[in-house]
């Protein structure tokens, strides 16, 4: 059928109609951000597989992961402008394809060149596809209450990738790492099938900010790289200087091109908005100790206490099942307590749990440990869900898109910029444990900033 015939046949059969239109429209975009969440978080621990099956040292190895979060980082604010003016739908369908041909070329990928080159691609599929889901959501769900619900079920599918993710990629990678590729597939087929249950999607038209575009890339690209290789090199190398200098320089670039060009990628009024400036920061923070944390107990697991990286993905099942099993809960919390309560409550959490951490002995059993790094699972579904249907209530809904594409480039860079602060943190000559001890000590302190920002969410309307 027609789109347009749909759409006319929807407005006469009404609610129903209109409620499987939604449904649909939830569904795919839940099962798109679970893919691309999954595909950051499975290849960890299939990475010795990998080098056994294509051969390269550990740098090439780093950059099958890296090369997927540089670009989903660099392309996320571009991909949010665009999905405003060629319409959510659209640039959905657009990221998800290019996303699953890519994961195509990494299980077929017959060299590392090979596989990193296709993890870029897939990268750039999962930046179009990160924010126009959100923006789905948006379109969908009008009314504010029943978005806040739809919103908990889209986190839901990130939280259960992040769940998923270790212990997947390790069962997969016994049958053949190239699985844990294969495994998009099908996940992606689906996905665009339920894309096709779901209404047009409104566009925005105006001329590409080609300036704002490179700009961006640049700035965001060279942030990310720098952070990525400061982890192995140290803040001091020479391509690290040079990455930093490139984005700073494209950063104020970017900002001078917002405020002069007639349609800027990023129109500087959004930062107007205290829930848009406040809602970015959060994000940032959140990932800094709920990605942070993680990747510092993984190694601490492993170096520490001599567990194999199936072994170590596993200590991470009470933290993140927890954090998916309450994710669902997360509107109807909001809903009784007011939105900035879970938030800021979350925040805490992660600021208790990081400092609990921080002050136990070296000696602690691994059980303990993962169970202590519960609280920071805990705040997934509180902090997550109502800030996003926050910033999707008070933002302007022909700017959705842009909009996530900033909030899901704060989250991309804070969880970079941990990885990157902690690993240093954790290599240097004083060795692991005082590494470990400031790094959660410098988790702590960013998430309680960011509860203390978070009675500004909501102090604006969109318009």
């Amino acid at each position: 059928m027609p789109l347009t015939a749909s759409l006319h046949r929807s407005s006469e059969m009404g609610a129903p109609e209109t409620n499987r239109h939604a449904t649909a429209t939830l569904a795919a975009a839940v099962l798109g951000f679970f893919v691309i969440t999954l595909d950051a978080t499975i290849v960890n621990v299939a990475l010795p597989s990998i080098r056994d099956a294509l051969g390269g040292g550990i740098t090439g190895l780093e950059w099958v992961v890296d090369a997927y979060t540089l670009m989903f980082a660099a392309l996320l604010l571009s991909a949010g402008a665009l999905s405003d003016r060629i319409g959510a739908r659209r640039a959905f369908a657009g990221g998800l394809s290019l996303f699953i041909i890519a994961s195509l070329a990494c299980g077929l990928a017959p060299t590392e060149p090979a596989l990193i080159a296709a993890r870029v691609i897939q990268g750039i599929g999962a930046a179009v596809t990160m924010p126009t889901s959100m923006a789905l959501v948006r379109q969908a769900f009008p009314d504010p209450a029943r978005r806040a619900r739809a919103v908990a079920v889209w986190a839901m599918g990130g939280a259960v990738a992040a769940a998923a993710g270790p212990v997947l990629g390790g069962l997969l990678s016994l049958a053949s790492w190239r699985m844990i590729f294969l495994v998009n597939l099908p996940v992606g087929l689906i996905t665009l099938v339920l894309l096709r249950r779901t209404q047009p999607s409104p566009t925005r038209p105006a001329p590409f900010d080609w300036i704002g575009q490179i700009t961006a890339i640049l700035a965001m690209g060279g942030l990310t790289f720098a952070a990525i290789e400061a982890g192995d090199a140290g803040f001091t190398a020479p391509q690290v200087l040079v990455s930093l200098a490139v984005a700073l320089v494209a950063l104020a670039a970017f900002f001078t091109a917002q405020a002069k060009v007639a349609h800027p990628m990023v129109p500087l009024a959004l930062f107007r908005s205290p829930t848009m400036v406040v809602a970015t920061g959060i994000g940032f923070a959140f990932m800094v100790g709920f990605y942070g944390l993680p990747f510092l107990f993984s190694l601490y697991f492993q170096q520490q206490h001599g567990l194999s990286a199936l072994g170590a993905g596993l200590t991470f099942l009470p933290m993140m099942l927890l954090s998916a099993c309450l994710t669902p809960l997360s509107a109807r919390i909001a809903e009784r307590t007011g939105s900035r309560v879970p938030v800021i409550a979350g925040l805490v959490l992660i600021a208790a749990g990081s400092i609990t951490l921080a002050l136990v002995p070296a000696s602690l059993p691994v059980w303990a440990s993962a169970l202590l790094l519960i609280p920071v699972g805990m705040a997934g579904p509180l902090v997550m869900p109502p800030t996003t249907a926050l910033l999707l209530e008070h933002v302007p809904a022909e700017q959705t898109g842009t909009a996530s594409g900033v909030f899901n480039t704060s989250r991309q860079l804070g969880g970079a910029l941990a990885v990157a602060v902690f690993g240093a943190l954790i290599s240097t000559p004083a060795g692991f444990q005082h590494g470990l001890r400031i790094s959660l000590t410098l988790a702590a302190v960013i998430a309680l900033l960011a509860a203390l920002a978070a009675p500004r969410l909501g102090r604006s309307r969109a318009v």
